[in-house]
Formats: structure tokens, C-alpha cells, sequence
């Protein structure tokens, strides 16, 4: 292991001209490091160093690839950050090769396990939740009202069921609720509602005249067999004659489920029954070879012990769109990662920006150039494998194997998109720091940088950041997260995010017009 004040820096690959800096607050002008580069100037921890003279216009290289062309002669040791930069052209959908490059046969991984909860569909649970979606923003302040008092007054009674969720939202009504795009948010709500976190069976809160009619959001093919039970509660209905009355009706429905979810018990299920969904925030240039790396490795293992893996967020893969494809199990699945890219290209152009609106401050801070550098760093999260499915925005994904699940980057609607697609189980790793969870699934956080993880250690579950000093590898990490996995899934350990309640709202994603 490498002494804390010797210089170190990391080159990912053999082609690059520039290394990010690893010791923790940067170094100073002057500092040799031991290939003899002598730092023209300071440069902050993560921040790149040009590893050689780099002349006006020439491509400035990171993972192989350019990420920007020089717009000055960059000498060797200067500070290399984003405004010495252009960004680069996105790869043109129009030329990606459809041609797929032969990928590592995997051997399947046999043996492992989780405890879980069986659902009748066949999906397994992480989390015993009782679910309540509701139709329309209108009802949402009065079932957060009937949540308070269910789990002050009811959970207690029923100690095998984990938490009560109310899934509210911005939606229902005021919308067009026929245009374009409106789609997405209601198969959102409709596949969040039969999460397998929430035992497959839904239950529903309307207000009566809003434009998402329950029966829009579940159409009866959708919903499992409820015993007769009734699954909705409308809020109009002439029954209720106070709030009161709307109250007792939910908090009524919501013990006929109660009763049945505390039957449940965790059963040992094959790691082939976790749906794990990946995603970075707060994002740093530590991450993309310390923290993704690792969960790419893990999100290997998940796929060769026959889980299903989702990695998301369009504008952080579609500067290496063109890496993906190569990976797709067909000619199909290349040609459907290239529509969702296309489709997002046309939504942002519609809206007047492109995709350099990513990356943020934050990230730019914590030495990320631009979107091409912040790709490359994010797309280590899909780790080897053969993309084997593609999943617009609100799908449920039922594939195994990897899958790209596409989701803007935005942390609350890519979770809540994930979640859709029957994410059991989140990971999601960070440079900067972020006390982002999800209440319908454990979600674990993997910091970038052992600095953050020690700063942070009771929101941080795993540090990668040691993959940067030597003191581990990729795949001991990788194989570290894997096990954290199994063990969270099973309830045996609990996340940060949970032990404190730290749950994010959902945030749907709606393209179409407000009326």
C-alpha cells in the first residue's frame, strides 16, 4: 500500500494523456510524482493532470476515447478541467455499427441464495410492504394522512410486514392525458403499483372525476386475483360523508391487506429471483474506476447466478452508445438501444437543450469534464455481460440477464422508473455524497472515495474508494458488494438509507403536455 502523502495518480488506460489525482485535497504546483511528471500548477483531488504536451485542437483522451479536444496547447503537468475543453459530437445514431463483438462466455454461478417473499406471480419481495397508490395528486395529502395513522395504529398489530408506502404523486388530472408521452407516467403508476416489493396485489385511492380513472391505471388483465376484496377506495363516492369517513375507508382496506401480508414468511429463493436496479449520483471521476467498476463486477455475478440487471439513464450511456450495441445479444436489441437514444435525442431537442445539459456542478467539481467522461465512467456499472433486453421508460422488465432500462438521469425519476420495472433490489454508488433512498426497496450506496465513506459512514454502505489507494481490488470489492446483496435482500442487514428512513418521493416522468 502506497504512503498517504506520496503522489499517486491513476491512468485508466494505456492510449490516455491525462491521470486524475488521487490524494485526498489535490497537490500542490511542483509536486514530482514517480515517473518524474512535475505538476505545473495545483490540482484538486480527482481533477486530470496532462501526463504529456497536449497541442492546441488535439484530442484529450480518458478511458481510450477522446473526451475533448485541447483549446490551448496543454502543457505536461498542467491542470486538464472543463473549460480548456470542447465537447466532442455524440455518436451518430445514423453510422453506430450494428456489428457485435464475440463477449467472455461467463460460466453460470450455482449455489446462491436469498431469503425472500414468494408472490403468486412468481416474483419474489425483498420487503413485505403494504402498498397504497393513488390516481391523482388530489388525494395525496389525505392518504398520507390515513398512512400516519395506519402505521401509528395498525403496523404495530402486524410485526411481520416492514412499512406502509403511499405511492403519491404529481399526476391524474390536468394533463393531456391522450397525447404522445402520456403513456409513460401511467405504466409507471400502473407497474409501480405491482412492484414485487408489494406483494403483487394493489390497492388504489381515487378522488372520482380525475382524468386517471382507476381502472386506466390497473385494466383488470393487469391485476392479480384479490379474493373479492375490494382494491379501491373513491374518494366522492357518496358514502363518505366527512373526511373522516374517507379515512376509516382507507385505513378499513388497508387491514384486510395488512392481515394478509403478515401470513407472509421469507422463503429461501435462487439469486435468480433479484431484479437489482443500478444507478450513480453526485457522480465524481473517481467513479467511473473505482465504484462502477466494482458494481460492474458484482452486476457480472448477479447475471451469471441468473438474477435480472438494470442499468439506466440515457444521457450517462449515449456517448458510448456505440460500446453498448457491440454488447447486444442481437441485431434487435442493438436497434432498440438505438430508439431509446434517438427517442431522448428528440425530447431534448424538443425542450431546447442536448445532452450536455448533464453533467452538473457537482460533478464538474469533482473533475468530471463533460457528459463524454461522465458516460464513460458510467456505463463501467453494466459490467461484461451480453445485453440481453431493452425496457422504455414504465415497462416492467421480466428478461434475465443485463438490461438496459432507459430512464432520464435524474436520481428520483430513474429510482422511480426502476422501481417500475419490478427493482427489487438498488445500487447506487456516488463521489460527491448523497442520503438518497427509496421506501419500496433497500437501496445500498457505494461511495467513489474512502474520504467520503469515512465522512459519511453512517450513510455509506460499502467503500470503494480503497480500489484508488491499493488496498483493494475490483473484484474483491465487486465480490464484497455481490454478498451485501444476498445479505440485504434477505433482511439480515440493514442499509443506512433504511435505518434512518431516508426515502426519496417519487418522481414521475412525463413528457406529454399540462393542460
Amino acid at each position: 500500500m502506497q504512503s498517504k502523502t506520496q503522489p499517486r495518480s491513476i491512468q485508466v488506460h494505456p492510449l490516455d494523456n491525462v491521470a486524475i489525482v488521487v490524494n485526498e485535497g489535490g497537490l500542490p504546483a511542483g509536486t514530482v510524482f514517480p515517473s518524474g511528471l512535475v505538476l505545473r500548477e495545483a490540482v484538486p483531488e480527482a481533477h486530470k493532470v496532462a501526463l504529456e504536451s497536449i497541442p492546441e485542437g488535439a484530442a484529450v483522451v480518458r478511458y481510450g476515447v477522446t473526451i475533448g479536444h485541447a483549446l490551448r496547447e496543454l502543457p505536461a503537468g498542467c491542470w486538464v478541467y472543463e473549460g480548456l475543453l470542447t465537447l466532442p459530437e455524440a455518436p451518430a445514431l445514423d453510422r453506430i455499427s450494428m456489428e457485435r463483438r464475440a463477449l467472455p462466455n461467463l460460466e453460470p454461478l450455482d449455489g446462491f441464495t436469498f431469503e425472500g417473499y414468494l408472490n403468486d406471480d412468481g416474483t419474489v419481495g425483498t420487503k413485505n410492504i403494504l402498498g397504497i397508490s393513488t390516481t391523482v395528486q388530489c388525494v395525496a395529502a389525505t392518504v398520507e394522512y390515513a398512512v400516519k395513522k395506519i402505521k401509528a395504529e395498525l403496523l404495530p398489530k402486524y410485526p411481520h410486514v416492514d412499512d406502509v408506502v403511499a405511492i403519491t404523486h404529481l399526476y391524474g388530472c390536468g394533463v393531456a392525458i391522450d397525447a404522445p408521452g402520456s403513456e409513460i407516467p401511467i405504466r409507471t403508476l400502473r407497474n409501480l403499483s405491482l412492484n414485487p416489493n408489494l406483494g403483487g396485489a394493489p390497492l388504489v385511492v381515487s378522488l372520482g372525476c380525475e382524468k386517471l380513472q382507476p381502472s386506466r391505471m390497473l385494466p383488470s388483465n393487469t391485476l392479480p386475483v384479490l379474493a373479492s376484496q375490494p382494491y379501491v377506495v373513491r374518494l366522492q363516492d357518496e358514502q363518505h360523508q366527512s373526511f373522516g369517513d374517507m379515512v376509516e375507508a382507507i385505513v378499513r382496506m388497508a387491514e384486510e391487506r395488512l392481515e394478509s401480508l403478515n401470513r407472509r414468511r421469507r422463503v429461501t429463493r435462487p439469486a435468480a429471483d433479484l431484479v437489482v436496479g443500478l444507478q450513480c449520483g453526485g457522480s465524481d471521476a473517481f467513479s467511473g474506476v473505482t465504484a462502477n467498476p466494482a458494481v460492474g463486477y458484482a452486476a457480472d455475478l448477479l447475471v451469471r447466478a441468473g438474477a435480472t440487471v438494470m442499468f439506466s439513464e440515457v444521457t450517462e450511456v449515449r456517448d458510448a452508445i456505440d460500446k453498448l450495441t457491440a454488447r447486444a445479444a442481437s441485431a434487435e436489441v442493438a436497434e432498440e438501444l438505438i430508439r431509446e437514444m434517438r427517442w431522448y435525442d428528440e425530447y431534448l431537442a424538443r425542450g431546447g437543450a442536448d445532452r450536455s445539459a448533464n453533467p452538473t456542478p457537482g460533478n464538474k467539481s469533482g473533475g468530471l469534464a463533460n457528459i463524454v467522461e461522465k458516460a464513460m465512467g458510467s456505463i463501467a456499472k453494466s459490467g461484461t455481460s451480453v445485453i440481453r433486453g431493452v425496457a422504455s421508460p414504465g415497462d416492467r422488465v421480466t428478461t434475465k440477464g443485463l438490461v438496459f432500462a432507459a430512464t432520464p438521469a435524474s436520481d428520483f425519476i430513474c429510482g422511480t422508473l426502476q422501481l417500475a420495472a419490478s427493482m427489487n433490489m438498488h445500487v447506487f454508488t456516488t463521489g460527491r455524497g448523497t442520503p438518497y433512498g427509496l421506501a419500496m426497496a433497500p437501496v445500498i450506496k457505494v461511495a467513489s472515495r474512502t474520504a467520503l465513506a469515512e465522512r459519511w459512514s453512517d450513510l455509506i454502505d460499502l467503500d470503494a474508494g480503497t480500489i484508488a489507494t491499493g488496498q483493494a481490488t475490483i473484484p474483491e470489492v465487486g465480490e464484497a458488494l455481490f454478498r451485501m446483496i444476498l445479505d440485504v435482500a434477505s433482511g439480515r442487514r440493514q442499509t443506512c438509507a433504511d435505518r434512518w428512513g431516508l426515502h426519496n418521493a417519487f418522481a414521475l416522468f412525463n413528457p406529454a403536455p399540462v393542460t
